[in-house]
This record gives structure tokens, C-alpha cells and sequence, in this order.
């Protein structure tokens, strides 16, 4: 993570604000400043036929005042503890446009923010903050679950060195560099995972005609397990990220990440995200998505270098 700052989304009606604590202790680990950040919108105060258009707009300018207010108390302790810390509210709907606005503006080395168990039909939506936050923030994005954090950090680094999900080569690159660099910041342990999943073959065997066996040739299972080895021992190599755990394991990605993370009592998951677009991400979506509330850690989710974010409605 380059040596800028770190943006925190702050969610104004919450009582407690993890993220906000997560991003001091890795402010202080990086040494770099925060900026806290508020992004609101209320419909009733959007068009008041009532109000003229000045009145409307000094409303609206009272909430993100009272916003700033409660920002400034969150920044007055972290800046006794030797932080520098901004703060920043502004009027913006669709929320995560305003967000993608603001990031775009400050350019930071990391986004920060809670996050919470989405309901099965906003995920099937895709309507929340952090599904379009996840496919859109070019800066990574940690997403923080109210938990604490071990004296060594975990961090799990999970890749696809053989791009069956569709990422490009440098992403793995990206997720390994960035898990490393996190690892020798806050002291913890590296971790990497890849899933090697053979369902898809056992489902194509079951669509042969009824005289051909419906479980795959063994030779061709053991043959795809030792390509995703050797691609995953080359991306070890050749990234040259130290001493680390690995786990290959046969699965689901989004199942395998989540069960190790449980295992292994990880901290953090360190994953790639690509955008997908139109009715591809609403039946497909990415591994980060659906791993997101399974995780029992916080989740990291990387961009490949050079990713700029698409147009979100």
C-alpha cells in the first residue's frame, strides 16, 4: 500500500464504528493520515415543494454540518493519539456514485468501511453500497466486520494462478504484494490459498449419453489438479513473497476461501474482484461478493493495476 492516506466511510447512524478503529491501527502501522469521509442523501429533504430552492439547500447543508460535527468528535481522540486526521461530508445519491466521487478526488491507498449481513434480496439485487463498491473502487477496499484482531494478524491471500474466474495474470500479482506488504507492516502471518474446484467436470460427465460413465476419468481429475499445482507453485515463485501457509483445496472458491479463513482463525482475506456488467453480475457476481458474508474476518478486496472504476446506475 503506497505511503498516502486512508479513507474512511463512515456510516452516520451507527452507535459504534469499527472501521473507524481498524483504520487508526493501520494508519499508525503504515504511518500514514485518515481522512474520514460521510456520503448522505434523504429523500424528504432531496425536494421540498414547500421550501424554495435556497431553503432546500440550507437543510440539506444543516444535516452534512451535523455530519462534519460528528466526524470532528470521532477525529479528536485518534489525533490525541498522534494521528493526522481530515474529515469530509457530502450530498450525493446514489451513495456509493458520491463514495466513487470522493475516492476519485482523494486518491487514497485504501478505502475503509464496515460492513453487515445483507438480506438475500438486496444481494440478488445488487443494490447495496458494498456489492457496487466491491466491482467499482479502484483503490482496495477493506471491508470491516465488528471483531477484533489477533496480536499476529492472519492474512489470507486467496488467487486463481490459472484464471479459471476470468482475472487477468497481474491481479494475483497485486493480491500477493499487497497481503505481504500487511503481513510485515502489522507483524502477522501470511497465508495463501487457491481452490481447485472439479464439480464442473462430474457435472459435465453427468450430460453424457446414459452408456458413458458419469464420473470423470480419474487421469483427467489428477491431470487438472497437477496443472493448478504447478500454477500455483510458479506464482509463489515468482512473486517471491516469503514464508507462507498455503492451502490447495477442492471447492467451490467462495466456500473453500471462508471454511480456511475459519480454520485457520484468519484476520484478514485478501482477494481480486473484477467488474462484471448487466445481467452477467446478477446471476453470477464475483467470489468476493458471495464470500463476503460468509467470512468470519474482514475482507480485502484488490484491483488488477490500471483498473478504473465502470459507470454504476
Amino acid at each position: 500500500m503506497p505511503d498516502q492516506r486512508i479513507l474512511v466511510v463512515v456510516d452516520p447512524t451507527a452507535d459504534s464504528h469499527p472501521a473507524v478503529q481498524r483504520a487508526a491501527w493501520l494508519a499508525k502501522a503504515y504511518g500514514v493520515p485518515l481522512e474520514l469521509f460521510v456520503c448522505d442523501y434523504d429523500q424528504s429533504l432531496a425536494s421540498l415543494p414547500r421550501f424554495d430552492p435556497q431553503s432546500a439547500e440550507q437543510a440539506r447543508r444543516k444535516v452534512l454540518d451535523a455530519h462534519v460535527a460528528k466526524l470532528e468528535a470521532l477525529s479528536k481522540p485518534l489525533a490525541a493519539d498522534g494521528l493526522s486526521v481530515d474529515v469530509d461530508a457530502r450530498w450525493a445519491r446514489p451513495l456509493h456514485r458520491g463514495i466513487l466521487e470522493k475516492i476519485a478526488e482523494a486518491k487514497p491507498s485504501l478505502v475503509v468501511k464496515d460492513t453487515h449481513e445483507h438480506a438475500l434480496l438486496r444481494r440478488t439485487l445488487l443494490s447495496n453500497t458494498d456489492w457496487n463498491l466491491i466491482r467499482a473502487c479502484p483503490a482496495p477496499l477493506l471491508l470491516v466486520k465488528p471483531r477484533p484482531i489477533g496480536a499476529s494478524p492472519r492474512v489470507l491471500a486467496a488467487v486463481d494462478p490459472v484464471h479459471e474466474h476470468d482475472k487477468p495474470a497481474e491481479l494475483d500479482h497485486a493480491i500477493l504484494a499487497f497481503a505481504a506488504e500487511l503481513v510485515r507492516k502489522v507483524g502477522g502471518e501470511l497465508h495463501v490459498i487457491h481452490a481447485f474446484d472439479t464439480a464442473p467436470l462430474y457435472a459435465a460427465a453427468a450430460d453424457t449419453p446414459l452408456s458413458v460413465p458419469s464420473t470423470p476419468p480419474p487421469e483427467l481429475i489428477a491431470e487438472l489438479e497437477a496443472r493448478h499445482r504447478k500454477a500455483l507453485d510458479k506464482l509463489l515463485k515468482d512473486t517471491g513473497v516469503g514464508p507462507a501457509s498455503v492451502r490447495f483445496e477442492d471447492g467451490a472458491a467462495h466456500l473453500a476461501i471462508a471454511q480456511a479463513a475459519e480454520d485457520e482463525r484468519i484476520d484478514f482475506v485478501v482477494m481480486g474482484a473484477v467488474s462484471r456488467s448487466g445481467l452477467e453480475r446478477i446471476f453470477v457476481g464475483s467470489t468476493a461478493e458471495r464470500a463476503l458474508d460468509r467470512l468470519p474476518c474482514d475482507l480485502i478486496v484488490v484491483k488488477r493495476p490500471g483498473f478504473r472504476a465502470p459507470d454504476l446506475d
